[in-house]
């Protein structure tokens, strides 16, 4: 009585095509290369890190300059420009309390940029490369245990921050996790950092040596778990 309705072709021609071509793993990973070199570069040529420094509006004040603060901060990490800079910035500018709200905020905000996207224009491609051992490895930590391996991450900072935002992005793990994990991980070094900042006029005092003394214990930490990790990943991986 009815006639079947003919299965639905894929749509051909030079439009489709290109459509395809545009959304292919490959593509995305082109222009998240090319959004990358473009932030480094402006980074590069402008130097907003040194507004954030010596430069910063002074009817720019409280909360909203926090928050600009925090905004610029997390912009500035998913272009490279290295977090503890920016931390001792913040502890000048808005001193320990502030200063340490504002960098926390802008760590995760940047951490979440980058995690994003590498999940949505570089996780299908990069995940075709991930044929070496310790690639491989780190690849099922990560995606297993998510939440407790990032919090190492960060708590011994043995990894660049945009290299771990990165590496978490082409894994399995989740957002929320990542997300978590980055900002509580992240409190020790970020406060040293901070408070060195906000002492830096008195750099005999106690408390920023103090600050200064955590900072070169956590950088030999993360050194040591970095290895032992990377030891560890390496004899535990299956050979071909």
């Amino acid at each position: 009585m009815f006639d079947p309705v003919p299965a639905a072709r894929p749509a051909s021609g030079p439009a489709p095509r290109l459509s395809r071509a545009l959304l292919s793993p490959w593509s995305r990973l082109s222009l998240l290369v090319v959004v990358l070199l473009g932030a480094a570069s402006t980074i590069l040529l402008f130097e907003p890190q040194r507004l954030l420094a010596s430069g910063w509006p002074p009817e720019l004040t409280g909360g909203a300059a926090a928050m600009v603060f925090g905004l610029a901060y997390g912009a500035l990490t998913v272009a490279f420009v290295p977090r503890p800079l920016l931390n001792i910035a913040a502890g000048a500018l808005f001193g320990a309390q502030t200063g340490l709200a504002a960098a926390l905020a802008g760590t995760v905000l940047g951490a979440g940029v980058s995690f994003m996207l590498g999940r949505v224009l570089g996780q299908d491609a990069l995940r075709t490369l991930l044929r070496g051992r310790l690639l491989t490895a780190a690849d099922g930590v990560l995606s297993r245990h998510g939440f407790r391996s990032v919090l190492a991450l960060r708590l011994f900072p043995g990894v660049p921050f945009a290299a771990a935002n990165y590496c978490a992005a082409t894994s399995r793990m989740g957002a929320p996790p990542f997300l978590l994990a980055t900002g509580l991980g992240s409190i020790p070094n970020t406060a040293a950092y901070v408070i060195a900042g906000s002492e830096a006029a008195s750099p005999t005092s106690p408390v920023f040596l103090a600050a200064m003394g955590f900072i070169v214990l956590s950088g030999l930490g993360g050194a040591l778990v970095a290895w032992r990790r990377r030891h560890r990943l390496g004899r535990d991986t299956p050979k071909d």
